[in-house]
């Protein structure tokens, strides 16, 4: 069984540092994905809402879900899937992401790793969840424009 420990759990959150008051969670339907905010409501009053020609878009009564502990543990357990929103209210952010893609997506995203090496930036490549691309994320230690 996939135990995450507190200090586990505090590393990830340390690096993946994002708006506290919302995140994403992310949906499949009819071949399609993607995020969406998470929010807080009462689905028989949406689905009134929705038959009435509504969207969630238009819905107002309904409130941001805060990212916690509790749910970043549940992400990390593989129990949901879940994004963050890195532009603080600021407009900065504690990390960036390079997205790599295509063929030569290998190649590019280790060249890219050099060239971040070559400056002093330590850097991390991960595999895209399609298997046919990757990440490179760069950390901050504090949240930069």
């Amino acid at each position: 069984m996939i135990s995450v420990s507190e200090q586990q759990l505090e590393l990830f959150m340390s690096l993946f540092r994002g708006r506290a008051d919302v995140y994403a969670r992310r949906w499949e339907k009819d071949g399609r994905s993607g995020y969406s905010p998470a929010y807080e409501f009462n689905w028989d009053e949406f689905m009134t809402h929705k038959r009435r020609g509504g969207s969630m878009k238009d819905f107002e009564n309904k409130k941001l879900i805060p990212l916690t502990k509790e749910i970043v543990k549940k992400h990390l357990l593989g129990q949901h899937v879940v994004g963050i929103y890195p532009i603080l209210p600021d407009n900065t952010s504690c990390f960036i992401a390079a997205d790599f893609d295509g063929e030569n997506w290998l190649k590019d995203s280790k060249s890219f790793l050099q060239a971040c090496g070559e400056v002093g930036l330590s850097a991390y490549l991960e595999r895209s969840r399609s298997g046919n691309g990757g990440h490179v994320w760069i950390f901050f230690a504090e949240s930069y424009p």
